[in-house]
C-alpha cells in the first residue's frame, strides 16, 4: 500500500555558516551531516539569512506498506528537474515538539513515477 500524505513545494538553501535549510511549505528545518550518526534533519522556528539557493521545485510524502520492492517507512520525494525526483527515508518521522531531530536517508527508492 502507498499512500500519499502530502506534497507541496520546497526550497533547499545554505547559510553563509554552511548550513543546509529544508522548507517543505510552511515547515523549516536545518538539514545536518554528523559522523556518527548521518544526516539529521533537525526542527527549527529561527529565520535563517540565505547565502545562496540550491534547489527548488515539489515534494512529496508517502507513507509505505508491504511493497515488494519499497522499504515500509515514511518516503520523502524531492524534485530535482523535469521527471526526476530524489528519494528520502525518515525511519522516525519528521521531527516534531519534543523530538527534535530525525535521521533522513538517501535512497534510490522511488515512489513517483
Amino acid at each position: 500500500m502507498i499512500k500519499l500524505l502530502k506534497k507541496g513545494k520546497y526550497s533547499l538553501v545554505e547559510t553563509r555558516n554552511d548550513v543546509k535549510v529544508l522548507k517543505l511549505g510552511k515547515i523549516t528545518f536545518v538539514w545536518i551531516y554528523t559522523k556518527t550518526i548521518g544526516e539529521i534533519l533537525v526542527a527549527t522556528h529561527r529565520n535563517h539569512k540565505t547565502d545562496q539557493k540550491l534547489a527548488k521545485g515539489e515534494y512529496r510524502i508517502y507513507n509505505v506498506k508491504d511493497e515488494p520492492k519499497l522499504v515500509d517507512q515514511l518516503h520523502l520525494e524531492l524534485s530535482i528537474g523535469e521527471g526526476d525526483w530524489q528519494g528520502y527515508l525518515l525511519p522516525t518521522g519528521f521531527p516534531k515538539n519534543k523530538k527534535t531531530r530525525s535521521r533522513i536517508i538517501p535512497t534510490n527508492e522511488i515512489v513517483t513515477k
